[in-house]
């Protein structure tokens, strides 16, 4: 509770009674209920879109087009038999399915779904004789949270394949564990941008930053405040490549490549345990698309739409949000997978390097706006500067690695 009371929520700035540990139990309840039908919901439609792109007919018989396949094959995998390795250590077997599911939904609880936020409201809800915001929960270091969860989900991959007693799922989850380092660092810098544009942690001031009509174009269109704009579109770009590489998804699904390592670090799991590894699969999806939508898009920030009041933001949320997981399926509908080799030279010689640059360019931009220097000249030497590292750089590795191969060519003739 003392967590809890360091939350900006205005549902408990005050005193902490039964009334408002009621309040918070049913936002646990709504939020647990929304998050598990859209994976469900998510499922069918991942399914049914790419039946769509292959020009195939997609689940139909399961209730009406097809909505039932989910829960049927839900079922399906809880009925079956469920089995542990004679080698496997148990514990960690039976834990690690929970580190992978658990975080999701305690990420999602701090991403704000609904609400309107401009000046009269603020995101504020209320409802019952209490004010609130439309997410479970506001931490100030929300941001933190998130990245800190991201990372607990990686030990949920490599302790399911070290657990197995099994050399396969041990390579599949020494893969998928130094895949999702490599891009958590990106991940994290083409964060930092957003957070030094909107000066908080918190999801929800992240949110409200981004309120409203900052720019116009040709003075009489006006263009939201995004961070997708504000940023200069880069972190959005880092962070969605390596947000795809963190989830394992095509073109990035190099966990389970199933010409090499079987079935990737679950190959061991079955019945329940492995439902909760694909469940996990799904539910980051959506978790992570909510994130780009919060961090870039304005969450549920929007014109509040006729006769809709608080329930515009949610409709825009929902918008968004679906844009993103159409993109995420499209993706994995139309582009073959990378070559680990590729995968990981992206993640360290690309998407670090860029998102690092790109901090810093900001970094002085926020200085010269601060001290009032000249605007345009810093830009262009801020730029000059990063370019120049990046040839030095570039050719540096260039270098060693044309002398590397020259010693290994005259060590072969030898």
């Amino acid at each position: 509770m003392s967590w809890l009371t360091l939350a900006n929520d205005p549902l408990l700035s005050g005193d902490v009674g039964w009334t408002v540990v009621l309040f918070v139990i049913v936002k646990t309840l709504i939020a647990f209920g929304l998050l598990l039908v859209g994976v469900i919901l998510m499922i069918w439609f991942e399914r049914k879109l790419i039946s769509d792109f292959q020009n195939r007919v997609g689940p139909n018989k399961a209730g009406p087009w097809g909505l039932l396949q989910t829960l049927a094959d839900g079922l399906k995998l809880i009925m079956k038999e469920d089995l542990i390795p004679d080698k496997a250590d148990r514990r960690v077997f039976i834990l690690a399915p929970f580190l992978s599911a658990v975080p999701a939904f305690v990420v999602f609880s701090v991403i704000p779904i609904g609400g309107a936020f401009d000046a009269e409201h603020g995101g504020v809800l209320h409802a019952f004789g209490h004010d609130t915001y439309m997410q479970l929960a506001d931490p100030p270091p929300g941001v933190l949270l998130i990245l800190a969860l991201s990372s607990i989900a990686i030990y949920g991959v490599m302790l399911a394949g070290w657990a197995s007693g099994s050399k396969y799922p041990l390579l599949g989850a020494v893969r998928g564990t130094a895949q999702m380092v490599s891009y958590e660092a990106a991940l994290g810098l083409s964060i930092v941008t957003v957070v030094m544009l909107a000066g908080s942690l918190s999801t929800h001031e992240i949110v409200a930053s981004q309120a409203g009509a900052g720019y116009s174009l040709f003075g009489a269109i006006p263009i939201p405040r995004w961070n997708i704009i504000a940023t200069g579109f880069v972190p959005f770009v880092v962070f969605l490549i390596a947000a795809t590489a963190e989830l394992n998804r095509p073109p990035f699904d190099l966990v389970e490549a199933e010409q090499e390592l079987v079935g990737g670090f679950h190959t061991e799991y079955s019945s329940f345990r492995f439902a909760l590894f694909y469940l996990a699969e799904f539910m980051n999806t959506i978790t992570m698309s909510a994130i780009i939508v919060t961090l870039f898009f304005g969450g549920p920030a929007g014109p509040v739409l006729f006769g809709w009041g608080w329930l515009s933001g949610l409709i825009w949320f929902s918008l968004k949000l679906f844009v993103f997981l159409f993109m995420f399926v499209w993706v994995r509908a139309t582009l073959p997978r990378f070559r680990y080799d590729q995968l990981m030279n992206i993640g360290w010689k690309v998407m670090i390097p860029l998102a690092l640059a790109w901090v810093m360019l900001l970094g002085a931009i926020n200085i010269a706006r601060d001290e009032d220097w000249n605007l345009p000249a810093v830009v262009i030497g801020a730029f000059l500067a990063l370019v120049a590292g990046w040839v030095i750089l570039t050719g540096a590795v260039d270098m060693a690695r044309r002398r590397r191969s020259a010693e290994l060519t005259e060590e072969a003739l030898n």
